[in-house]
């Protein structure tokens, strides 16, 4: 690439690579900034001992409590983000999503634009990722415009035999919109996807759907290995006049017309603060004081059916989840959330929570059992929030709504138990496991409580964007890969025509 890109997109995550992917056509020189580097195939990436006993995959660091108490978080730093290690299953908000709703612990805020927005840029999403899917077997499915070019992914047969025990009390169970090719992936290895790194072995992550269309293009550049420190902005302290990276130890500069920021919802906002100024002394995109708050995780547990008389023989298991006690608790009450399959839990798995126990016994109770995963809502607070504190990032998370997701695992666990699974045990995950972490930069119509409008650009700043899980008003209680893309395509469209047609 010749002199100074066009735009620079800083992060390849489902955000980064999926606003590329919508540019690429524009002709504009594009170059995206990545920390890390790209996941190689080597044998620890089917290894769940390397995996979940060892951590071979989690980065060297350590953010912090407001009390000064570190923590390992379990973010990931390469080439696709964290959608390198996703179940990919993508999925659309809910219509109700974007409207105001009530829970148990407080409001949902209305986002600033409709669902039917965002609809036909779901669609398009969905041809990207190449979902896999089914229409009509969710009751609270959304409207599609366009329906899904490849068929669900299959339930193994012990799994379609739980699928129908619950279709037969009266539960609405679904197959999960997922990315993945699953002959291609089983070719590979005889393993899950969930959690399970991926180098091109059939999983449609940020790099091998969104980010391989973009590079396609000769004016698309992938530059590794650099790590944005700092934007700069011109005298006037509105336009990002550069940006900031570290390459090979060396301390480099970039002058684009266009910056995007899509480090993900704490990377980005830690960024945006650590580039405080005169003229911004509260950090970038900040005059509303908003930035680094509203942070959202999904609310979380993994929840384990066990029965003597059920053998569980599948491989990846996760194909179908229900949304039952989505829109209310069943029974009239204030919603709950979602459940979906986990990937299966083998013991060598289950040994990294549960060290003490051998491995042989784990593996001999997970042949008698299935997991489930139940998420629920986690509602915007400005006091949930990331700050910065010199070279250290502090997190800040108030849990909300957790009474209300105590009632979905208990919802969960009453429809297993009648459905033939006499032990039923959970675990919730804690802030070292990234359940779609969000909001942090959020959009909305008013500069004053938001800090990017409804196309994602910044109200302080005109020609910067933020495009990832920060611009999420609300998590709703879906996966939000989906709805992070399916947004990214419609800003990258605004930005042809707005930006680059000028």
């Amino acid at each position: 690439m010749s002199g100074q890109p066009d735009i620079v997109i800083i992060g390849s995550g489902i955000g980064g690579a999926t606003v590329a992917a919508g540019l690429a056509a524009s002709g504009a020189e594009i170059l995206i900034l990545e920390t890390g580097g790209h996941i190689e195939d080597r044998p620890e990436n089917r290894d769940q001992r390397a995996i979940f006993q060892r951590g071979h995959f989690r980065p060297d660091e350590t953010w912090y409590e407001a009390d000064g108490t570190g923590f390992n978080p379990g973010n990931y730093y390469n080439v696709g983000g964290n959608s390198k290690f996703y179940g990919a299953v993508l999925t659309r908000y809910r219509g109700e999503d974007f409207a105001e709703m009530q829970h148990l612990d407080g409001v949902s805020p209305a986002w600033p634009i409709a669902y039917e927005e965002l609809e036909p840029w779901y669609g398009l999403a969905e041809e990207l990722f190449q979902v896999r899917g089914a229409l009509g077997e969710d009751p609270t499915e959304p409207v599609h415009s366009t329906g899904y070019s490849h068929g669900p992914v299959a339930d193994e047969p012990a799994i379609a035999a739980v699928r129908a025990k619950l279709r037969a009390k009266g539960v609405h169970p679904f197959s999960l919109p997922l990315g993945v090719d699953i002959e291609r992936w089983l070719a590979k290895g005889k393993t899950p996807w969930d959690a399970h790194p991926n180098s091109f072995d059939g999983k449609m992550d940020a790099e091998t759907a969104a980010l391989a269309a973009a590079l396609e293009h000769d004016n698309v550049k992938l530059q590794t290995g650099s790590r944005v420190t700092r934007l700069e902005t011109g005298p006037d302290g509105r336009d990002i006049a550069a940006v900031h990276y570290v390459q090979d130890g060396e301390n480099r500069v970039l002058r684009p017309k266009l910056v995007i920021l899509s480090a993900g919802a704490v990377q980005s906002a830690v960024l945006l603060l650590r580039s405080a100024n005169d003229a911004n002394p509260n950090g970038l995109a900040n005059s509303s004081d908003q930035v680094g708050r509203n942070f959202m995780n999904h609310n979380s547990t993994a929840v384990i059916a066990m029965s003597p008389w059920f053998c569980n023989d599948s491989v990846y298991q996760k194909t179908f989840g229900f949304n039952d006690f989505y829109l209310s608790d069943g029974e009239g009450g204030p919603p709950l959330g979602n459940v979906q399959l986990l990937g299966r839990i083998s013991g060598t798995i289950l040994k990294g929570a549960m060290p003490a126990v051998p491995e042989w016994l784990l593996n001999r109770v997970t042949a008698h059992s299935i997991d489930f995963y139940a998420m629920s809502e986690d509602l915007p607070s400005p006091e949930s929030r990331v700050m910065v504190d010199g070279e250290r990032i502090v997190l800040k998370w108030v849990r909300s709504n957790w009474q209300a997701h105590e009632r979905l695992v208990a919802k969960l666990k009453q429809v297993l138990r009648s459905a033939g699974f006499p032990l039923v045990v959970s675990r919730a995950f804690d802030k070292r496991t990234p359940s779609h972490q969000c909001g942090t930069v959020r959009m909305g119509t008013d500069p004053k409580d938001a800090p990017l409008d409804v196309f994602c650009r910044a109200f302080d700043h005109p020609n910067l964007f933020v495009v990832d899980a920060s611009f999420l008003p609300t998590s709703a209680a879906v996966n939000p890969a989906l709805t992070i893309a399916a947004q990214a395509l419609r800003v990258a469209d605004h930005i042809a025509q707005k930006d680059l047609a000028a």
